[in-house]
């Protein structure tokens, strides 16, 4: 990570609250937990931003609103504007491969299909941090649903507090 550089930090979902606790939009939740509690959100290059400092670093969290599968076309913009290297970029997603409530680090590698990582793949390149949350697979459920729809699905109860849980745990 470059010090003398803003770090964005970018939690993927969709915008509009028929969205909200969708497995898809972890990222969305993500942000809400870890971005400061008084954070003033504001739209700017086709995300919602706030801006503050951690640990030295001047940090960006943003919430693309351009939905999941055009995620790149709010991240490059964002880059390029705070003029923002890839090493300091750090994308927050779901991830249907992982176990529910599972959490992941990795930089760079491939979208594993997910279609907000291949936009922003596409937009600015693959070697970024990235932190998967565990969804499960509908398998794992033994449920019928097919996984176009259970990404959109919402998570029960139970299945919340663990996801929330898990992004308290999240370290940047």
């Amino acid at each position: 990570m470059q010090e003398n550089k803003p770090v964005l930090i970018v939690g993927l979902g969709n915008p509009g609250n028929e969205y909200k606790n969708t497995r898809h939009n972890v990222g969305f939740m993500a942000i809400d937990a870890i971005a400061p509690d008084e954070a003033v959100w504001k739209k700017e290059k086709n995300a919602l931003t706030t801006r503050t400092e951690i640990d030295g670093f001047k940090v960006i969290f943003a919430k693309p609103q351009t939905f999941m599968n055009n995620s790149g076309e709010a991240v490059a913009p964002l880059m390029a504007y705070y003029k923002i290297p890839l090493e300091n970029v750090v994308v927050i997603h779901d991830d249907m491969d992982l176990k529910l409530g599972s959490l992941r680090e990795k930089t760079g590698g491939g979208s594993a299909g997910h279609n907000g990582i291949k936009s922003i793949d596409n937009a600015i390149g693959k070697e970024y941090r990235r932190i998967r949350i565990g969804i499960g697979h509908p398998r794992d459920f033994e449920s019928p649903i097919d996984p176009a729809d259970w990404v959109l699905g919402k998570f029960d109860s139970e299945q919340l507090k663990l996801i929330k849980s898990v992004i308290k745990s999240i370290k940047i």
